[in-house]
């Protein structure tokens, strides 16, 4: 089975242009989609995601989100760093949303049930397809997120932790070399 396809800055773009513009739960696609690749998070933890995981007691986005065992692959729990740039998403997609008052759980489909992996996953193949990005798969922004973060040097190990791999040789079948980091490399010497 083929990898999934890593987005150049350029694809990720275009895939949230057509999101804008033509979805009609734009809001809510945006932010699973960029969990996945700001955050490098599985879309099954995407989906399982409640609105205590992501918002504080007092109201705030957590700058940290913390998974349980049942909320991960590996069934161990993780921590997910959050950037400001998503803690701004999702301040965005809450606002506009009525999720915060409707349900525990951040996505809901549009019949108002929780999202499963598997029709997350579908959602997402769904937006690369119409925004015309060949080869993306639910996968593709995880693989994008650890691409870019080894592309800006950073290690191997932090990756994995980064992750949730418990191994770096799982870590590195994630990371595809592209140009960019080939001439960084030489450039170095």
């Amino acid at each position: 089975m083929a990898q999934a396809k890593t987005l150049s800055k350029a694809e990720l773009k275009r895939v949230l242009q057509h999101v804008d513009a033509c979805e009609r739960y734009s809001e809510r696609n945006r932010a699973m989609l960029l969990l996945t690749h700001w955050c490098g998070m599985r879309i099954g933890e995407v989906a399982s995601l409640r609105v205590s995981d992501v918002v504080s007691e007092d109201g705030d986005i957590r700058s940290e989100i913390r998974l349980t065992a049942s909320q991960t692959k590996g069934k161990r729990t993780r921590v997910v760093y959050v950037p400001s740039r998503m803690r701004k998403e999702l301040l965005r997609y809450l606002q506009r949303s009525t999720t915060r008052c409707s349900s525990v759980y951040l996505f809901n489909t549009q019949k108002s049930q929780r999202f499963t992996a598997n029709t997350a996953t579908q959602l997402l193949q769904r937006l690369y397809a119409r925004a015309g990005i060949e080869g993306a798969t639910s996968h593709s922004g995880r693989r994008t997120f650890i691409t870019e973060l080894a592309g800006k040097g950073v290690s191997v190990r932090v990756l994995a932790e980064l992750a949730g791999h418990q191994s770096i040789q799982t870590t590195q079948r994630y990371i595809d070399v592209n140009d960019n980091m080939l001439r960084k490399a030489i450039e170095s010497i």
